[in-house]
């Protein structure tokens, strides 16, 4: 338990000091996803290589994964370390609303329980329309899929979206070794 509450702390710290560094080194720097086009493409094709591998609590390998355990796996290919756990993992990058949402974003959401309030679940943006919001994650009816915001279960337990932080402040998080 203290060490959860250590974590948290660490990287509610992190998180200010991250964005209070930061500075675009180019004047004509748009605010959009930190990553490259094409950084963002791979990543998408990356995370698409491993559908239907299986769900496993607590999984962080093609072995199986559980839903953190997959996007840690799929953004670590590409120089971010993110913790293991949603919870933790919402509390990296910024909140940005459903219009604004790209793919490479991290859509959260309640756990198994619709009434409860922590966040639970945590998925990859990978589409994004005026008519709907698509995801890939790894669910434990299912394993790694696409599922869409705008589903009933999904729609009932939406917490939010978050951009993470670009990937030269994230590789200087080091939370835990695998």
């Amino acid at each position: 338990m203290l060490k959860k509450a250590l974590f948290t702390i660490f990287c509610i710290g992190i998180k200010f000091v991250s964005f209070g560094q930061f500075t675009p080194s180019d004047s004509t720097h748009k605010k959009s996803n930190q990553f490259t086009f094409g950084t963002v493409n791979n990543l998408l094709d990356f995370a698409n290589d491993h559908l239907h591998l299986r769900y496993r609590s607590g999984g962080t390998s093609k072995k199986g994964f559980d839903c953190s355990g997959f996007v840690r796996y799929c953004f670590k290919n590409f120089g971010m370390i993110l913790p293991h756990g949603s919870a933790a993992q919402s509390l990296l990058g910024y909140s940005v609303s459903r219009i604004e949402a790209q793919p490479s974003d991290l859509i959260f959401f309640k756990g198994h329980n619709a009434k409860g309030k922590r966040v639970g679940h945590v998925g990859i943006v990978t589409e994004v329309t005026d008519k709907y919001i698509k995801f890939i994650h790894s669910a434990w009816n299912g394993g790694v899929r696409y599922d869409y915001l705008d589903a009933a279960y999904y729609q009932k337990r939406f917490m939010g979206i978050k951009r993470v932080m670009n990937p030269a402040d994230a590789k200087n998080i080091k939370i835990e070794k695998d």
